[in-house]
This record gives structure tokens, C-alpha cells and sequence, in this order.
């Protein structure tokens, strides 16, 4: 890790928090406790090992810390110090949704990041404590790209990459990139709807929970600043 070679405070802030994925990992912690296979799973494009070693520069560092569970197992969290970032990353995230808002280029369409982000922040409890298995069809993909499975039982949302079995409740059917439109809050689900963006059908019950169960960001009703495309 590069130093600016500075005793100034923002210097040596920065040399942290502005490495290369070390927000991102913040950001996720942010969250609460994560397991090392949950963290890689919001940095798909970070290696194993180097996500390891932020861990312990993190670690050592006093911004992260680690809890053992069982042998083989451990958990994440912000100590203190790590949580006077969460800040920061908020900031970070507003000042992106006035200002980055743009149409997706290639590189940025992450099926992987859609997934996992749709995994962890919706609410498994939007259906009333009721099991709801949601089946996601991602129409411009193929192969085994293009069918996910979201159980939501006991406060939990599982993604499932096969059916799991019992019985659909609401089958949701989109685009990839409207996907994540959705998410980041350039398309409303009740606009993806109208405009045929967004197909949404199941049990009464189900579908009166589907915009609670995706349970958007904060951030998502920031509006763009940008006028281009």
C-alpha cells in the first residue's frame, strides 16, 4: 500500500479509506457481520487472497475485526473506528446517485453484484412471516443465468440457483440491466410495470409485498444531477 509519506490526518485517513476496494469492503460491513465467502460475494472482481490481506491490513489497523466460529469459520465486523467510515461511504453513495447515474456500459452489468445485493438487503418479512419462494427470470440471459430462486422463510432470504421446490409464489421477469435500474433507482417497480419493463405475477398476498421485499436502498430515491444520457 502507497504512502503519501504525510503526519496530515486526511493523509493518512485516505491511505486507508481510499485503497483500492477498501470502501467496498466497508461498505458491506456496514451492514453487519459478514463471513469471508459473504464479503467476496460483494467484491466478485477481488481475488481470494488479496480480499484476505485487506482483511488483515483492515484488521490491523483497528477498522475491522474478527470473530472465530467454530474451526474453519469467522466472522467480520467494524469495530469503533471502522464505523466512523460508514459516514464517508454514504456520502460516497449519494454523491454517485447525483452524479455517476448514467446508462450501463458492459462492464458495469454484474449479474453476480445483482444476486448477492438482492440476497442480503431485500426483506424476507415483507410476506407477514408467510414462506414466499420467488422466482427471478433474467429474459436476456441464457443457461443457468438466467433462473434464480429467492426463498424468503424464518427472516431469511436465500438465493437459490435451483428450485428449491414447494411452489412458486410470484414470478418476476425482467432484463438484467432493467434489474439493476430497479435496484439503483433509476426505474420504479410501479414504472417498470406500466412500461412492460417489469413483469410481476403470483399470489395476491405476493404481490402486495413485492416492493417491500426489495426493500430499496435509501440512496435509491436520491436523484440523478446529471443531463446526459
Amino acid at each position: 500500500m502507497k504512502s503519501y509519506g504525510q503526519f496530515c490526518p486526511v493523509a493518512k485517513a485516505a491511505e486507508l479509506f481510499c485503497e483500492r476496494w477498501n470502501a467496498l469492503i466497508i461498505r458491506d460491513l456496514a451492514g453487519g457481520p459478514r463471513r469471508f465467502s459473504e464479503l467476496q460475494r460483494g467484491v466478485p472482481l477481488m481475488s481470494p487472497s488479496l480480499l484476505s490481506s485487506r482483511l488483515k491490513w483492515l484488521i490491523d489497523e483497528g477498522v475491522v475485526t474478527r470473530e472465530e466460529e467454530g474451526a474453519r469459520n469467522a466472522r467480520y465486523d467494524l469495530t469503533d473506528a471502522g464505523r466512523e467510515f460508514v459516514p464517508l461511504v454514504v456520502a460516497l453513495g449519494i454523491w454517485g446517485q447525483r452524479w455517476t447515474r448514467r446508462t450501463l456500459k458492459e462492464h458495469e452489468i454484474d449479474i453476480g453484484l445483482l444476486v448477492w445485493s438482492l440476497e442480503s438487503s431485500t426483506n424476507p418479512d415483507a410476506f407477514d412471516g408467510r414462506r414466499c419462494l420467488i422466482r427471478l427470470e433474467l429474459t436476456d440471459q441464457t443457461g443457468a443465468k438466467r433462473l434464480w430462486w429467492f426463498l424468503n422463510q424464518k427472516g431469511r432470504c436465500e438465493l437459490c440457483v435451483d428450485d428449491p421446490g414447494g411452489g412458486v409464489d410470484l414470478f418476476l421477469a425482467c432484463t438484467l440491466p432493467d434489474a439493476i435500474y430497479i435496484v439503483r433507482g433509476d426505474l420504479t417497480p410501479s414504472a417498470a410495470q406500466e412500461t412492460q419493463r417489469l413483469e410481476v405475477i403470483g399470489d395476491g398476498w405476493a404481490r402486495a409485498g413485492f416492493t417491500d421485499w426489495l426493500n430499496l436502498s435509501p440512496l435509491a430515491r436520491i436523484t440523478s444531477c446529471r443531463t446526459d444520457p
